[in-house]
């Protein structure tokens, strides 16, 4: 039984979080059973996604399984790229360097802020009436 070698990487953005698989292949990007197009219709996030596979110049040579869970299609869609730039750097150390200079191996810490009791938001207090 020959099995098949893949590279892990897990990603995380706001309160989404993927579980990123690569192996060779021919660059198929599937997310949640079905393609990463189809799930995600704008450009903006289809880009995100692929952008460590494009920066790295391995966007044939990989292919791509992704479970993703939770936050909305922004949070999701940079947990994607978390992951398969983590997953990269696994396979190949030596795009270590360009993933980092290029911001995608740091998490992005920025979550949303709770609400505070007495305001109607985080920080938005109630108008002040002077009479």
């Amino acid at each position: 039984m020959a099995s098949k070698t893949y590279y892990a990487g897990t990603g995380r953005r706001k309160s989404a979080v993927a579980q990123v698989r690569i192996s060779s292949g021919g660059g198929a990007i599937i997310v949640n059973g079905s393609p990463y197009d189809e799930r995600f219709t704008r450009d903006v996030h289809r880009e995100t996604i692929t952008s460590p596979l494009v920066l790295t110049e391995t966007m044939d040579k990989y292919s791509v399984m992704v479970k993703v869970d939770g936050g909305g299609v922004t949070g999701q869609s940079a947990a994607i790229a978390h992951g398969i730039a983590r997953a990269l750097v696994k396979a190949d150390e030596g795009l270590k360097q360009t993933l980092r200079q290029n911001g995608l191996l740091t998490r992005d810490s920025r979550v949303k802020e709770r609400k505070k009791a007495g305001l109607r938001r985080a920080r938005k207090a109630k108008q002040y009436t002077k009479r």
